[in-house]
């Protein structure tokens, strides 16, 4: 029932698209969203510190970034038209606006997750005390894929236990107050879950690593001025976070603060995500083979799971490498991996 209801949200956003296709932007306008998670709380520090408001303003463009509190939301709004630019995982890429019909680009590689994803029980101390429990999560995410990961690893199936739908802005609260609470989920609540008294971390993307990527995507066919600024200001955020200097150790503060942790809490968490600082880092991860292997498991996942809706095979979209290579469907490519704007920040040519 949750999944229908979820792609009804889609298929009606869909709808809004074909009847306002400029209401991404206005004017010189562009609005992406963004939702929390310690790899993409650098958008908020580039919106408040004026750096993204600067590289805007060199490519004569505005760019309005909106927090949106519910992850999944915030990816049915892109696909549906609402913004131009959003935050998300590669799955969730490839399973909502991709097989949604929306031609989207995976402009930034921020990071993967190193244990910035993970399984979180009470009243258990392995994945396979998991049977027979509840279990809450983002279902459809990566959570979901990352749940499946640690069950398949431990000769376990979904239907050993019982999945809960629950979203992201209210699991850690809901775990808190469960004295049999299960969880899967992502940092910032996954360190709320963690820090729980009789809480124990059972699983985590560090043992999948390079797996659960995070990016940011915007529509294929976003103008180059855009894109050139979120990278532009990604990048030089990049280098404000990664450096030690005093206005570094600030913006690390202030990322924390607006996370609605501590500074040792969120240093933890950053521990835990495999942070691209230097472009060049992320064009070799991009441009890499491992990144087409991972997608072709994050693929075959997805369509055992019925992630595809009601195609009837896993070629139905297509995924572009910037090698030209593409996994699937090459009449109907609707994810695409571009390392040249990011290469562009390496060379210093934005």
């Amino acid at each position: 029932m949750i999944r229908i209801w979820i792609r009804a949200i889609v298929c009606a956003c869909l709808v809004l698209t074909f009847l306002a296709p400029t209401g991404v932007f206005a004017g010189n306008t562009y609005r992406v969203a963004w939702s929390h998670y310690t790899g993409w709380e650098p958008w908020e520090y580039a919106r408040n510190s004026g750096i993204l408001d600067k590289w805007a303003a060199k490519y004569g463009i505005k760019i309005q970034l909106d927090l949106i509190n519910d992850y999944i939301e915030s990816i049915n709004l892109y696909t549906g038209g609402a913004y131009q630019g959003c935050v998300m995982t590669n799955m969730d890429a490839l399973t909502i606006p991709a097989i949604g019909g929306i031609d989207s680009t995976a402009l930034i590689i921020g990071d993967f997750s190193n244990g910035n994803d993970g399984i979180v029980m009470k009243k258990g101390s392995r994945v396979k005390d998991l049977k027979g429990r509840q279990v809450k999560l983002v279902e459809l995410s990566v959570s979901h894929y990352l749940l499946a990961r640690a069950l398949s690893m431990n000769s376990m199936k979904e239907k050993d236990l019982k999945l809960i739908n629950t979203s992201d802005a209210d699991i850690a609260a809901i775990f808190t107050s469960d004295p049999n609470g299960a969880v899967v989920t992502w940092n910032p609540p996954l360190m709320q879950c963690r820090n729980v008294k009789g809480a124990k971390m059972v699983f985590d993307s560090s043992q999948v690593p390079g797996e659960i990527i995070d990016m940011m995507v915007v529509r294929t066919d976003s103008p180059d001025k855009l894109k050139k600024a979120l990278v532009g200001a990604w990048y030089e955020t990049m280098s404000v976070i990664s450096s030690k200097s005093k206005k570094g150790k600030e913006a690390i503060a202030y990322m924390a603060n607006f996370a609605g942790g501590t500074e040792p809490e969120f240093r933890a968490q950053l521990r835990t995500t495999a942070m691209f600082y230097n472009p060049a880092d992320a064009v070799k991860f991009t441009t890499s083979d491992n990144l087409k292997e991972t997608m072709a498991y994050v693929r075959d996942f997805s369509f055992s799971h019925g992630l595809f809706g009601d195609a009837d095979n896993k070629d139905v979209v297509g995924i572009s490498f910037p090698d030209g290579s593409i996994l699937g469907s090459k009449s109907n490519i609707k994810m695409r991996f571009d390392a040249s704007f990011m290469k562009m920040a390496a060379d210093g040519k934005l």
